[in-house]
């Protein structure tokens, strides 16, 4: 990984060597994709929902929306919007999840494998759990490959690398463009690091030791800041104790069995962690290999204790929201270096496979429900006449920590009815946005839109008509829904299910 050769040309021909395998375990990871008629991944339906009125705007047939011109936390909609155009909006998710999936992947695999010096076969199995873990099943999808393409602009442009030349500069470059355009988070980590670890290289023998107690220290004082900044609203519960936030948590998405199995691949790794320290260590070299990914590592993982889980910057701002819920797939990522320092082992590598087989087994089981939640949506808005506006107040079973289920009526929406209570028009941090005048379209207000799906709105006269969207099957069948007109005064959540765990 040192030798002196492009980073591009490493890559390439380990592809060109290797490309049987690619392909195979390519093909693998996109298949929770392709296993049911739609990807169910939380905020997704909100993505697609937003790319069609996108269009609509672009045709003119949206009034009072408008499409803001900005340059992060766009590139998934814009893709998606580019790619609907030409195969539809079910093809196009299909395609677009599918590519952002593999971005992500690869992406964490050649980071790891850059680390560890050598391919990063034995945690694949990890790698599939992480592409599919609480920040996809979330549908934070421009986080996501943000952080996918952070980790290929780290790999090409670590500062190990000797005499680089001048593609990975370009390469390198690309990647942070790309990854700003879909986040800031994945490019300012990818930025972090890469200024962290060229400090700590030049710093000799034990000053080393002033880098992490350095980012520590920035850390704190972030956090003191926030605390006396009054004009800010800062949220720090984040609904995980400080040790769960150790990148396990990512497996924590639709109830109380995915933690255990968190926990069941945090003993595992422990034990192969454990064995191998045990057998080498005697091994100076190993030792020394595995001080910067702790180092990182230790890093990412006080990050999540002192960063706020949400932040608002005004009263009129959309919330900036589950940033340590999120950012602990950085933590994972920098875990899987730490854990890439043991030796591949058939026991080893059938664990980790064992531990991925019921992940994905279980995510097949709850996804499949989620479907069919949103097959009855989908049945159900069909039914009312094309422009009809619809408020949806559907929630999820509350052992459930992926909770944004109500947006399968967001994409069953898309060519036939409104979504009255869409939150990124009046959010401001997405490319469609509600004028100022207003639209009957959706509502100008943050706070009004999160009231709305939340059930704590009462209906105003402007707000007529409109008809609610709400789980009517009881405890029993919690996919089951319904339509009803909602009136002056109502509020939002006098009708509908709130789901028991």
């Amino acid at each position: 990984m040192t030798e002196q050769r492009s980073a591009v040309g490493d890559g390439l021909r380990f592809v060109r060597q290797n490309w049987w395998s690619v392909a195979i375990v390519s093909v693998l990871v996109i298949v929770p994709c392709l296993w049911h008629p739609h990807i169910e991944a939380g905020d997704l339906g909100s993505h697609v929902y937003n790319a069609w009125l996108a269009q609509l705007i672009g045709k003119g047939q949206a009034p009072g929306l408008y499409l803001a011109r900005q340059s992060h936390n766009i590139l998934f909609d814009v893709s998606l919007l580019h790619v609907a155009n030409l195969a539809g909006f079910g093809a196009a998710e299909k395609i677009v999840v599918s590519a952002f999936v593999l971005i992500f992947f690869w992406g964490v695999f050649a980071f790891v494998s850059l680390i560890i010096e050598r391919p990063a076969w034995l945690l694949t199995p990890c790698m599939a759990i992480l592409a599919y873990g609480y920040s996809f099943n979330m549908g934070f999808m421009n986080y996501y490959v943000s952080i996918g393409l952070g980790c290929f602009c780290l790999t090409i442009a670590w500062p190990m690398r000797r005499n680089r030349r001048a593609e990975d500069a370009v390469a390198a470059s690309i990647f942070a463009a790309l990854a700003w355009l879909a986040h800031p988070i994945g490019f300012f980590w990818a930025s972090a690091t890469l200024g962290y670890v060229a400090i700590r290289r030049v710093l000799p023998g034990r000053w080393k030791a002033v880098s992490p107690a350095a980012a520590a220290a920035i850390f704190a004082a972030l956090r003191w800041y926030l605390h006396r900044r009054t004009g800010l609203t800062v949220d720090w519960q984040s609904g995980l104790r400080f040790w769960q936030s150790n990148g396990s948590d990512q497996l924590m998405v639709y109830g109380d069995r995915y933690a255990t199995l968190a926990w069941m691949l945090v003993v595992f790794g422990m034990i192969c962690f454990v064995t191998e320290g045990i057998s080498r260590r005697g091994d100076p070299a190993w030792w020394k290999a595995l001080a910067l990914p702790a180092e990182l590592y230790f890093v990412a993982v006080f990050a999540t204790a002192t960063l706020p889980e949400n932040l608002r910057v005004s009263l009129y701002a959309g919330w900036i929201g589950l940033l340590v819920s999120r950012v602990t797939t950085i933590s994972a990522i920098f875990g899987f270096c730490v854990l890439g320092c043991v030796r591949p082992r058939i026991w080893r590598l059938a664990g980790f496979a064992a531990l991925a087989a019921a992940y994905f087994l279980y995510l097949y089981q709850d996804t499949k429900t989620l479907n069919r939640l949103e097959a009855n949506t989908e049945k159900l808005v069909w039914s009312v006449p094309i422009g009809t506006r619809i408020i949806p107040t559907i929630v999820a079973d509350t052992d459930w920590r992926a909770e944004f289920v109500a947006h399968v009526a967001d994409r069953a929406c898309v060519g036939r009815c409104f979504v009255y209570s869409n939150y990124e028009p009046s959010s401001r941090q997405f490319r469609v946005r509600v004028a100022p005048s207003g639209s009957w379209i959706v509502t100008n207000s943050a706070d009004d839109a999160e009231d709305m799906q939340g059930g704590g709105y009462e209906i105003q006269q402007s707000d007529l008509p409109v008809k609610q969207l709400y789980q009517c099957g009881g405890l029993g069948d919690w996919t089951k829904v319904c339509l009803r007109d909602l009136a002056v005064g109502e509020s939002t959540g006098k009708f509908g299910l709130r789901p028991a765990g």
